[in-house]
């Protein structure tokens, strides 16, 4: 935790709740947008320019939200044009941390130790957590933004020609259709996952278990119709949203979040579902099922002891 640019506490996993007992996740502080002519974005002020090699993103393999990140990166074939630094699994107790474990990085950009010494690069006097994923300027040396939404969606839209326009994962004529379900999503399961394995009181987790069981199978129906994709044959930001939950689920939220009712594994349409999106190109290089269990178990507060699952095993051979 930062407090006017200090570090002054050990990392812990729940960041505020509710009077009920319920998680609460720390709103991002950093909304700037890169455009293609460097224009302000619908947050933030302009002079972020879309140009090649002038921005790096700092990613945890096992966070959900740094995910979509790099599924976005892989799917607007923007390796090129940004570069990445890898965290280690492991949370310490200042948080995230660089090093040269196995699909590790250490910081070459700003030569860091850990992730809250960008923060303060960008803002000696910030207070609050140093989450993934960041998405830093190494011309202005500064960060961009901190909300996966945004960088999401920048990695879409902002980077002009610098990107491969394969795919739009925000098309005009859908983003009403993806906007309701993000909002509808979010909530229930992406964060609902984390609202129950970090509950402070039974009622809270309850809720949250409900919300995201009634959630998975509103989602089985849906995708049992046949469809590729959520919104049809179309892969959109939706999808990888939905995704990164889904491939971390059974690996982790399914035991060491109590959200225990059933797997994936339990869904077929879901699981197909899971299955196509991992054979789309370059997603599967997204995924280490090693960093997302050795992450997420390395959480003190809810697994004291630090050992690690052996299972269980992902569908096409998932072991990286």
């Amino acid at each position: 935790m930062l407090m006017n640019g200090k570090w002054v506490a050990a990392w812990q996993p729940v960041q505020a709740k509710d009077d009920k007992g319920g998680f609460v996740r720390q709103t991002s502080s950093f909304r700037n947008w890169i455009t293609p002519d460097g224009s302000a974005g619908p947050t933030g002020e302009g002079g972020f320019k879309a140009e090649p090699d002038r921005y790096h993103l700092y990613l945890a393999l096992i966070c959900p939200w740094a995910a979509r990140t790099l599924i976005g990166r892989k799917l607007k074939g923007l390796e090129d044009a940004i570069s990445v630094s890898i965290v280690e699994p492991e949370l310490s107790d200042q948080g995230w941390r660089f090093g040269d474990a196995a699909g590790a990085d250490l910081d070459t950009v700003n030569g860091a130790s850990f992730l809250h010494e960008i923060y303060t690069r960008a803002d000696p006097a910030i207070s609050g957590r140093a989450t993934v994923p960041v998405l830093w300027d190494k011309t202005g040396g500064t960060i961009v933004n901190n909300e996966s939404a945004d960088i999401l969606r920048m990695l879409n839209s902002g980077f002009g020609d610098l990107a491969d326009n394969t795919f739009d994962l925000y098309p005009a004529d859908l983003r009403e259709e993806i906007d309701a379900l993000n909002t509808r999503i979010y909530p229930a399961l992406n964060n609902g996952v984390y609202r129950a394995g970090f509950a402070t009181t039974q009622g809270a987790y309850e809720e949250a278990f409900h919300d995201v069981f009634a959630m998975l199978d509103d989602l089985e129906g849906r995708l049992g119709d046949g469809r590729d994709f959520l919104l049809g044959d179309r892969f959109t930001e939706a999808d990888v949203r939905l995704f990164v939950t889904l491939v971390r689920f059974d690996v982790a939220y399914f035991g060491l979040f109590k959200c225990n009712l059933r797997r994936i594994a339990d869904y077929p349409a879901l699981s197909g579902y899971q299955s196509r999106i991992l054979a789309l190109p370059g997603v599967r290089e997204t995924v280490s099922i090693d960093h997302i269990k050795r992450g997420y178990f390395s959480i003190k507060a809810l697994n004291p002891t630090g050992i690690v699952p052996v299972g269980p095993e992902l569908p096409l051979a998932l072991a990286a």
